[in-house]
């Protein structure tokens, strides 16, 4: 096993047999020490934070499976904190696609003069590329085709794999009476660049979800939704 990749809330390893191994930590992003999905930076650890992560990931990967949605996950092991995938190269050197449900974050730090707070959104698809320096800018489906990151096609794909996983996401949670305001994914090719499939995790630091009006916190999410 050999550690190809250190990042911000996981590591990552090449096993033997070609797939790799993600190892979940206990920091998640934000700034100041207050946690937000959007950051390009770690703000805090919250110990247990990994193993939730994790958790909650296997619940929804194995969600999707039943769904026939395609995904990078093999299996996981919860108590060492690891999670067993798929090959994949992701596009260019990384983006991230944010499914909206409702205007917060990011949204309407650029979107104020025309969103209200909370303000309701039909799964808007956004998609950022992972460059911190650049504080992860927004790019448009031209700029993606025309820079050579993402073809149109391929663009189109990503925008309904987003939206259904996203509300996947978003019925599971209402099981709970918890509402999904916006979920943040990543994706990649597998198979030779044959198919597109959801990679990395599905957890409480990659969304925000509240209930009853109140944000609920990455640790809290987990428990009520696996009634731990």
């Amino acid at each position: 096993m050999k550690l190809t990749y250190t990042g911000k809330t996981k590591d990552v390893y090449v096993l033997e047999d070609g797939n790799y191994l993600l190892k979940f930590k206990d920091d998640v992003t934000g700034e100041n020490g207050v946690f937000d999905p959007g950051a390009n930076t770690v703000g805090l650890t919250l110990e247990g934070a990994g193993k939730a992560g994790l958790r909650l990931t296997k619940f929804f990967f194995e969600a999707l499976k039943k769904k026939e949605i395609p995904t990078h996950y093999i299996d996981s092991n919860i108590e060492e904190g690891t999670m067993t995938v798929k090959p994949a190269e992701v596009f260019g050197k990384g983006l991230e696609v944010i499914c909206r449900y409702r205007a917060v974050g990011s949204f309407l730090r650029r979107y104020g003069m025309y969103a209200e707070e909370g303000q309701e959104l039909d799964g808007f698809v956004e998609v950022t590329l992972k460059d911190d320096d650049r504080q992860d800018p927004p790019i448009s489906n031209d700029a993606l085709d025309m820079l050579g990151i993402l073809s149109k096609e391929e663009y189109e794909v990503l925008k309904v794999l987003t939206q259904n996983i996203g509300n996947v996401v978003k019925e599971e949670l209402a099981k709970k009476d918890i509402e999904l305001y916006d979920i943040k994914f990543e994706f990649g090719r597998i198979e030779n660049g044959k198919e597109i499939v959801l990679i990395d995790e599905i957890s409480g630091g990659n969304m925000r979800a509240y209930k009853n009006g109140q944000y609920i916190e990455p640790l809290q999410l987990e428990k009520f939704m696996l009634e731990l």
